[in-house]
């Protein structure tokens, strides 16, 4: 299956078509992204300062879990003033810009992953809460150990009907992510593919997290508020559950990177699903028009009569 891609390919692309032109030109680009984010990249005050701006929905939830401290520790000198309508922005000047093609390559790849970082707040915190919380309970013995500690819920509303929940534990990171399936065939098609998730573990990847589906909220979401319970099944919810081996300091971010595009990746392939098998019928009812314009009906023989009305066949 296709892996997205964390970072923005028309960001990166504009940038560094930009850092390698010997002359500087105005830019004004909106550039869209994933969960209706938005970018705008535009030389508001010279040709060599660009301005790069993101809005995203979620900002609000996002700036509570420490958003703005992820983005002011990954971009540093280039965080400027916001942008009117906009989250965040950064100012990058082309007369500044660092002296190797590796850092420059870096630093074009760093901000391409913009929505990344900032969606990756409440994950690091959900990750160091967890660290915490293992090194409080690992004082204690098996037998005086209290019960299981879990961190408060942490809702993300990053789309219009959708939200995902993060909750840390002392010995796991849960993330609960609901979605709607507009469509009868979405449905069908989501379950299937979820359910090679939760026995990809049992059958092969034994290291793989543990995933579960279900249609109504899972308890550890029921009590929180906005949570939608929809008898009808067009909501539903995935369970993710990341154990101390995907948390490591080694594998952390690769871990925040692949779970905050599951929810894109998967949708995506509920419609590549579907447009391949759209793709295979009508290449079947092309082959059937082939033979039935290739098949030649029988020319009937029509019986012909004298005058007298007597029967004769034309001798060939």
């Amino acid at each position: 299956m296709l892996l997205l891609e964390y970072h923005n390919l028309l960001i990166k692309t504009l940038l560094t078509e930009r850092f390698s032109s010997p002359t500087p030109a105005n830019i004004d680009q909106i550039v869209s992204d994933f969960d209706g984010v938005t970018f705008h990249i535009s030389t508001p005050e010279s040709k060599t300062k660009i301005l790069v701006s993101i809005n995203v929905k979620c900002f609000a939830d996002l700036a509570k879990y420490g958003a703005n401290d992820v983005l002011s520790r990954e971009y540093g000198p280039y965080v400027t003033t916001p942008e009117a309508g906009y989250n965040f922005s950064i100012l990058l000047d082309l007369e500044n810009l660092p002296a190797e093609q590796e850092d420059r390559d870096a630093l074009i790849h760093n901000v391409s992953l913009l929505r990344r970082h900032a969606m990756a707040a409440p994950f690091e915190l959900a990750i160091d809460t967890h660290h915490k919380l293992a090194a409080e309970a690992s004082k204690f013995t098996a037998v005086s150990a209290p019960e299981s500690s879990s961190s408060e819920i942490m809702a993300i509303h990053y789309r219009d009907e959708e939200a995902m929940y993060i909750q840390a534990s002392d010995d796991r990171v849960t993330i609960i992510f609901s979605t709607v399936f507009r469509e009868e065939t979405d449905r069908i098609f989501g379950k299937v593919f979820l359910s090679e998730f939760v026995d990809a573990r049992r059958r092969a990847i034994q290291n793989a997290p543990q995933v579960l589906y279900r249609n109504d909220p899972p308890m550890e979401i029921r009590n929180v508020p906005g949570v939608r319970t929809d008898e009808s099944g067009d909501i539903g919810y995935i369970t993710f559950v990341l154990f101390p081996r995907h948390l490591t300091p080694q594998r952390r971010d690769e871990s925040i990177s692949h779970i905050q595009t599951f929810r894109d990746y998967f949708h995506y392939h509920i419609k590549a699903a579907k447009a391949y098998m759209h793709s295979r019928m009508r290449r079947r009812v092309a082959d059937f028009l082939k033979v039935l314009n290739r098949a030649q009906p029988e020319a009937e023989e029509k019986e012909k009569k004298t005058a007298s009305g007597r029967s004769f066949r034309a001798q060939a």
